[in-house]
């Protein structure tokens, strides 16, 4: 059986290509975020596969009630009903939002830190991150205190762990060998 993530992937470039077509890739991730959190929710989980539940009606749920019936974004979701790939939509959004940053050179940055970072902290790395990767940084930070000391700063395919509890182990183990 195919990864949820391989599936949606297919989905989510189409998604995007035709909100970058029609320059609404921000409306899109937005009904995009809301259908995501509505297929996670559990009562509509149990819907999928009911034979009871009509199409329309399931596809219905995805699309906010103040959203136009026949519009792209239905489309898209009625495609994905007669498809059978609407739990996959919590993946499709994330991979959507992942594109819309790329095309807009933003990159989201985590950044786990044993003790809160106070926003003037967090501005001089948010501008030591925009040097490096060259591209606007949406900053998310967090508080771990198991890692002791510094932060680990996750960027996507870079991990800069500078952690005590990172350099301990790397001490003990250089005293151990």
């Amino acid at each position: 059986m195919a990864q949820p993530l391989t599936i949606a992937r297919p989905y989510a470039r189409a998604a995007f290509d035709i909100a970058a077509a029609t320059h609404t890739q921000g409306e899109w991730a937005a009904q995009l975020a809301f259908a995501a959190e509505v297929a996670a929710d559990p009562a509509v989980i149990a819907l999928y596969g009911d034979p009871r539940v009509a199409p329309d009606a399931l596809a219905s749920l995805f699309v906010r009630a103040d959203a136009p019936r026949e519009s792209a974004f239905a489309n898209f979701i009625d495609i994905l009903t007669a498809n059978h790939r609407l739990r996959e939509l919590p993946e499709i959004a994330a991979l959507f939002e992942q594109l819309k940053r790329d095309a807009e050179h933003v990159l989201k940055v985590r950044v786990k830190s044993a003790v809160p970072m106070d926003d003037a902290e967090a501005a001089r790395l948010r501008e030591a991150l925009q040097r490096r990767f060259h591209s606007d940084i949406e900053l998310e930070r967090s508080v771990d205190p198991s890692i002791l000391g510094g932060a680990i700063i996750d960027a996507g395919e870079t991990v800069i762990d500078g952690s005590l509890k990172s350099r301990l182990a790397r001490l003990e183990a250089a005293l151990t060998n």
